[in-house]
């Protein structure tokens, strides 16, 4: 009986297997002959005579006439060997489970040692995984003065276990092997479709929560019964490979090599390619199981890259994540998490992440992207479907708009609704800050700024029309909605009040400013146990995406929903920076600022790339304002290697032009520092970076994102110097003269007899300034 082409990688994947127990190799096949023989397959005699007729035609093969007459009895011995061997490993193969081989193979390690024997008898590094998941769950049900003797060997395989399922990046191992145990491996591979890591951000996730079970407790608060993690189902980072192989894109995998140009002009095609690609045959199989499994609960399908959330690079809003509402019938709902699942490895392709790789100095490492499938955590209010808080914690927070607040006790970013306008920048409006140390305390002063700076509009997933939808906060929370006293204030025009009667509401404006919910010191309690409790395990600091239940009951109960965890980029203060504010003439002070202010200085700028605030506010088109983004991107790869700071209005990355300049990572990560001038009349100004995916990524690029806020009287902006200053645009850029009035790329040495700029800033003094040396 000879294999089909079809069958050779099945009976190879056996021989693999069995070739990592070179000793135990035999007694493994003889009892698979043994199945065989008990099981029917094949009789035993069939089965030798077929070993020596194909002795025979191997031994002529190799030249041998009268094989039995030139060959020794020693080599024939061999040769039967071998050929009984490859024909175990087929016949048992394609007619036997791998299951059936994997419990012959424990049957053969436990026999070889007695049952008092706690050593371990063979390579963790070389065993498939169900035969560490098996030694591993034998070595947890052992008593306790044994588990002790063997407790290094448990170490071991925990460490292959995490390197093979989850992640193999070493700063997320070293971390996990103390948390991770034989129960987790196996509900990873029970929700795992396909084979391969689940990547970096289902990684983050599962840990975090280890962590906080293991360690949960945060003064009287027991963190264990207060932090889940949702449902969570784990596409492996291997089918990344056979989606590809199936639909012939192994071509575009050398996109990571191409200049940006290239890149940026080649993705729109890229995105069509994969959007209509093949699910391998399987994989869609269990996703129809998965759909069945979770009926008509909202879905969100998430990247989970391995190189996603690791220590160094977050890949933070590098790829994409997408809901699906799974309100239709079952092929309609199949298809569309098909659909999310084929955007989300487009992704991997997408400009912003190949151009932050190569920023980051990871061209070369073979990115697979793994996809976490997660029920959405929310409830049901009307007809749509949304979790009353979500939002983003940071276990530290420089963005300091008092001297009252301390760093260390963190920062949260809060929406009610789903998350996405927590973690992204989105228009018009905006999450509440809440700096943990005083949660009361506002960057914003009065009713008219607490209004204007609040979120005015709610993610929500609309049941009855199957989709993703933004609405205004007024349309969604009615007066019923059992949340509002917590989460909102009344409008009275020149005050907001608390909502003491919600029923007596009625028409009446409300503002999302969580006021009441701040007041809770419970919730705050809870957030700041978990940050602590993190950055203390992680010895650094972290990042959080959550959402939050809360219960009817008096007291308020809640209950945080852990959706993700990433060691934050963060720049420790160091050494104190001195600032010789009072030491610089006037004149030469191009900025001061004494508000919100990183640690760390750029020395020797040579170009200032300057976005006019008057020029682009009165820009008389969307299409002007977008435009002038791509000339700052223009002006990215063009300087690339000199040392150039970025100047403009307001909110750098939104997605509304008019807020500010709507640039990508892709066209700013050269640059040194990003300043964001807000153009207000008070000091509260609005909200920059901090917090967003944005943010992050100016951090992790050491580009320091500094507000400038014009209506502070602490502030001093050289109006003279940036009106004044020679326009080298149109040198560098010939084509794009003609936004001169909106874009300046000031040359300093050329500007002022070869001086150039140093920025200095010191976040425990809280200034910062750009002056001429």
């Amino acid at each position: 009986m000879d294999p089909q082409p079809g069958q050779i990688p099945q009976v190879l994947e056996l021989y693999l297997q069995i070739s990592q127990y070179p000793i135990l190799a035999r007694r493994i096949r003889a009892r698979m002959r043994a199945e065989l023989f008990e099981r029917g397959v094949i009789p035993q005699e069939q089965f030798e005579e077929e070993v020596k007729d194909k002795a025979v035609i191997s031994q002529r093969r190799e030249g041998l006439e009268d094989p039995f007459a030139q060959e020794s009895i020693e080599v024939w011995r061999r040769r039967l060997e071998q050929i009984r061997d490859h024909l175990t490993d087929f016949y048992f193969a394609y007619n036997l489970p791998h299951t059936l081989f994997e419990r012959i193979v424990r049957d053969v390690l436990a026999d070889r040692a007695p049952e008092s024997d706690v050593s371990l008898s063979f390579n963790p590094e070389l065993a498939p995984p169900s035969i560490l998941l098996a030694q591993a769950k034998k070595y947890a049900s052992l008593p306790s003065e044994q588990r002790e003797e063997i407790q290094h060997h448990l170490r071991e395989i925990t460490v292959v276990l995490t390197k093979s399922m989850i992640s193999d990046q070493m700063g997320f191992v070293r971390l996990a092997k103390a948390f991770f145990d034989a129960e987790d491996f196996e509900t990873i591979a029970r929700r795992r479709i396909g084979e391969g890591k689940i990547g970096g951000k289902a990684a983050g996730m599962m840990l975090a929560w280890k962590i906080l079970q293991r360690d949960g407790s945060a003064g009287s608060m027991d963190l264990q019964e207060q932090v889940v993690i949702p449902d969570s189902y784990f596409i492996g980072a291997d089918v990344f490979y056979q989606f590809h192989a199936i639909n012939k894109l192994d071509e575009f995998m050398n996109q990571k090599y191409k200049p940006q140009e290239e890149i940026e002009a080649d993705y729109p095609a890229i995105q069509q390619a994969y959007l209509q690609g093949k699910l391998p045959e399987g994989m869609a199989v269990q996703l129809r199981k998965l759909l069945t499994e979770v009926g008509e609960t909202p879905l969100i399908v998430r990247s989970s890259s391995l190189l996603e959330d690791n220590f160094g690079f977050s890949f933070a809003g590098k790829y994409d994540s997408f809901f699906c509402p799974n309100q239709g019938t079952l092929e309609e709902n199949l298809e569309a998490l098909g659909q999310a699942i084929r955007r989300v490895y487009a992704s991997v392709l997408s400009p912003d992440a190949l151009l932050y790789r190569q920023r980051m100095g990871l061209v070369d490492y073979d990115e697979r992207m793994a996809i976490l499938i997660q029920k959405v955590q929310g409830e049901r209010y009307g007809e749509h479907f949304f979790p009353p808080l979500a939002g983003v914690g940071f276990s530290r927070n420089p963005y300091r708009w008092s001297q009252k607040i301390r760093p260390e006790d963190g920062l949260l970013r809060l929406v009610c609704g789903l998350g996405t306008r927590a973690v992204d920048r989105v228009a018009n409006d905006y999450p509440r800050m809440v700096a943990l140390s005083h949660p009361k305390l506002r960057p914003e002063a009065g009713a008219h700024e607490i209004r204007k700076y609040s979120q005015r509009f709610l993610d929500v997933i609309d049941l009855s029309e199957n989709a993703f939808r933004t609405l205004p906060a007024s349309e969604v929370l009615k007066q019923d909605y059992p949340y509002i006293r917590l989460l909102a204030s009344e409008d009275k025009g020149s005050y907001l009040q608390p909502i003491y009667a919600p029923r007596t509401l009625g028409d009446a404006q409300v503002v999302l400013t969580f006021d009441e919910l701040l007041r809770n010191q419970d919730f705050v309690t809870l957030m700041r146990g978990v940050l602590r409790k993190l950055e203390e395990h992680y010895q650094r600091p972290v990042d959080i995406e959550f959402t939050v239940a809360i219960s009817n009951e008096r007291p308020r109960q809640f209950k945080l929903h852990l959706l993700q965890c990433r060691p934050q980029s963060w720049r420790e203060g160091g050494q104190g920076i001195y600032v010789p504010v009072d030491e610089v003439p006037r004149h030469d002070i191009l900025f001061l600022t004494r508000r919100m202010v990183p640690h760390g200085q750029v020395r020797g700028v040579r170009y200032v790339v300057y976005v006019d605030p008057q020029a682009y506010d009165q820009a008389p088109s969307r299409t002007v304002r977008l435009e002038v983004a791509r000339i700052v991107g223009r002006l990215n790869r063009l300087l690339e290697g000199e040392c150039f700071i970025l100047m403009g209005p307001g909110r750098w990355g939104t997605s509304n032009v008019e807020l500010g300049v709507k640039v990508t990572y892709a066209e700013i990560y050269n640059a040194r520092a990003l300043i964001e001038i807000a153009q207000t009349e008070t000091a509260g100004g609005p909200e920059v970076s901090y917090g967003t995916h944005f943010f992050q990524d100016l951090v992790e690029s050491e580009i320091y994102p500094l507000p400038l806020y014009l209506g502070d009287h602490k502030t001093v902006f050289n109006h003279s110097f940036f009106e004044g200053a020679p326009n080298a645009l149109e040198e560098l850029l010939p084509n794009d003269g003609a936004y001169a009035r909106y874009v300046k790329v000031i040359d300093i040495p050329s500007t002022t007899n070869g001086r150039r700029v140093d920025l200095l800033m010191d976040s425990v003094e809280d200034v910062g300034l750009a002056y001429l040396r």
